[in-house]
């Protein structure tokens, strides 16, 4: 993996596009490496709360096969970045200070960003502190004020667990790593990954995000300019689908897409990443590749067509009434 420095510690990051960079974790190579090189449409995407950016990386491959540069990111104290105990590195403005550093490695002047939980508040807060450095967000299940409650009460038994039973967790740590990465899926990996680490570091990473400000509040959110995407889904205490909702009702330039479960975009994918492949192609314009607007076209026609069905009329029927209105 590459990697830059932040205040001295060192960020770690992939980079998806055409060419060497294609290579998967199995070590072959994926789409992207069948496909020309990425154009100049960067993405960054930011992982969740004690997990890494493996989690991104299918989805990464696909969107990179789709005309955009990706690039994921473990930001500090998560995946194999650094893990320092100063807590104010893992607030929510330090976080989107490292997705901010990372354009600034890269020389990369503007870009979008997904991000997820975690990676979605620090998104929120890059979009305010320096909103022309994006093109667009993709939001997912942002976590904000409905979910404080169900946040605290999730997050402070974990982080008394980290620091008190810290023995025992090391144990566990142990017999995850002695588990064989071959023998797990890629998601299965990833839970364990989390697992794997030490238990002093994932608790300094929670009792920062107590330190600083979860996101930013209602005011600054409707202040936001850029093109969003904002996923959701139902059934989960902590991103709240009424949060996901009430932040794309508060962006003047935002759209809300309903997930069918918490995993859908990990084990079924193709109907959301056909709707964010289509935001990106929104957000960049002229910029689309042919295979990009092939992928987008094909989700309005999609979308259309669910749209039709959903009014009851059936495919004859609108084919007699359009027969009849030529």
């Amino acid at each position: 993996m590459s990697s830059f420095a932040f205040h001295g510690w060192r960020v770690s990051y992939t980079e998806f596009g055409g060419g060497p960079a294609a290579v998967t974790p199995s070590g072959k190579r994926g789409t992207t490496a069948r496909r020309a090189p990425a154009m100049g449409r960067p993405l960054i995407m930011a992982h969740g709360v004690m997990l890494a950016q493996t989690m991104h990386w299918p989805l990464a491959e696909h969107l990179a096969a789709h005309g955009n540069r990706v690039i994921t990111i473990d930001l500090l104290g998560h995946g194999q970045s650094d893990r320092p105990q100063e807590l104010t590195l893992y607030t929510m403005g330090s976080f989107s200070q490292q997705l901010e550093a990372l354009m600034d490695h890269l020389e990369i002047e503007q870009a979008a960003i997904m991000g997820t939980s975690l990676g979605a508040n620090a998104a929120l807060e890059l979009a305010c502190r320096a909103p022309e450095r994006l093109r667009g967000l993709v939001i997912e299940m942002p976590v904000l004020e409905g979910a404080l409650l169900a946040g605290a009460l999730t997050f402070t038994p974990l982080l008394a667990a980290l620091t008190f039973g810290a023995p025992a967790v090391r144990t566990l740590s142990r017999l995850a790593r002695a588990v064989p990465r071959r023998v797990a899926p890629h998601y299965g990996n990833v839970l364990l990954d989390t697992l794997r680490r030490d238990p002093t570091a994932q608790a300094a990473v929670l009792r920062g995000l107590f330190f600083g400000r979860i996101g930013p509040e209602s005011s600054l959110r409707r202040q936001l300019k850029t093109p969003a995407l904002v996923l959701g889904h139902r059934r989960d205490p902590v991103h709240l689908f009424s949060d996901a909702g009430m932040l794309a009702s508060e962006m003047p330039n935002a759209r809300l897409v309903e997930a069918n479960s918490l995993v859908e975009l990990r084990l079924s994918p193709t109907r959301l990443t056909g709707e964010i492949s289509a935001f990106l192609d929104e957000i960049w314009g002229a910029s689309a590749t042919p295979a990009a607007r092939g992928s987008a076209k094909r989700e309005r026609a999609r979308r259309s067509s669910r749209g039709k069905a959903r009014t009851g009329e059936s495919a004859p029927a609108r084919r007699s009434r359009s027969a009849k209105s030529a």
